[in-house]
């Protein structure tokens, strides 16, 4: 294996000293121009790239955010990352994305590299329901802002949207059009996103005077579109079937969807359909999809924007605090015939 090229290589060809050439890398106004370009020259020549991580273990400050999200396929999260990114660029940092895909161990495993890389902050929607994860990272004394989940401390900052009223506008909406007996298709139940938007749903039931009978909750053990049909197959099998199905997210909703379709079911002539987040796929389904709005990119703008306050790399002063977005409920066909 070829040894890497350092910067005492850099030196030595150039015929100037090791501290020479990190002036001319990091503080090149202090060199004459001569022997800059004969440092920049050597250095183009030998192909020399700087250790980041080096310079990060001297200045004591990396600059990197992570970001450990739920699932990477679901596109509601792609736009989180792509929000927090922007931000952290405009800040002249980068960001680390991994997937915990949902999995608590895997979970921790991130969150120990995160760690091990002495990331400037991270960015986190947990996995774990018992909190043990954050528990064993906050000995390592990074900050962190919880994203798509509200803090319940005051140690941490959180950015999430208010999903008990998100859960309140889809079976309203349902209510509204008539339907009395709802499905509520759910995932893990240690979610505090899947319990809220099911109070939610419970609160806009009680509002119309009926009791949580009324919501038939069918748990799925993932938040993706292989429960979604696994969902859908179960609800197709319900003698007393419900008339309307909201669901938790929109992939679990396209997944119930495909199960309809390939049953003959008509969406929304025999059972209305609602999701949740309102990702790109949703207006593009086969049946346009009615979807509860999560503003996603703002949600990581705005975590990001935290965090930076926090570690010092913005000028605004630094309170921790917990932001509370609000949804927006889209209607599109897949909710729209009445009973």
């Amino acid at each position: 294996m070829a040894r890497s090229v350092g910067i005492k290589d850099v030196a030595r060809v150039a015929g100037v000293s090791v501290g020479t050439v990190s002036n001319v890398i990091n503080r090149p106004d202090t060199v004459g121009p001569d022997t800059r370009a004969r440092v920049l020259s050597a250095i183009e020549r030998l192909g020399y790239v700087r250790s980041e991580s080096a310079r990060q273990l001297r200045a004591g400050r990396s600059r990197i955010m992570g970001l450990l999200v739920l699932d990477m396929g679901n596109p509601f999260f792609v736009e989180v990352a792509r929000g927090a990114e922007r931000a952290a660029r405009e800040a002249g940092l980068g960001v680390m994305v991994c997937n915990s895909a949902q999995s608590p161990g895997e979970e921790a495993e991130y969150l120990a590299l995160f760690a091990e890389q002495r990331v400037r902050g991270v960015l986190l929607t947990p996995a774990d329901a018992t909190g043990r994860n954050i528990e064993a990272f906050r000995r390592h004394d990074i900050p962190f802002v919880l994203v798509d989940r509200v803090a319940e401390g005051t140690t941490e900052c959180s950015v999430s949207v208010d999903d008990v009223a998100g859960g309140t506008l889809a079976v309203r909406h349902l209510l509204d059009a008539g339907h009395r007996s709802i499905a509520y298709v759910s995932g893990p139940p240690g979610f505090n996103q899947v319990r809220d938007r099911r109070t939610g749903a419970l609160a806009a039931l009680a509002g119309a005077g009926l009791g949580p009978d009324a919501l038939r909750e069918l748990p799925t053990e993932r938040l993706d579109v292989a429960a979604g049909r696994d969902a859908g197959a179960r609800l197709l099998g319900l003698s007393d079937r419900p008339t309307a199905v909201f669901c938790a997210n929109d992939l679990l909703a396209l997944g119930v969807l495909q199960s309809l379709f390939a049953a003959g079911v008509s969406v929304p002539g025999d059972l209305a359909l609602v999701g949740y987040d309102d990702i790109e796929f949703a207006a593009a389904a086969a049946v346009p999809l009615t979807s509860v709005r999560q503003p996603a990119a703002t949600m990581g703008a705005l975590a990001a924007g935290l965090l930076l306050e926090e570690t010092g790399t913005s000028d605004v002063p630094h309170e921790h605090r917990r932001v509370v977005l609000q949804p927006e409920l889209v209607v599109r066909r897949s909710s729209l015939a009445a009973r």
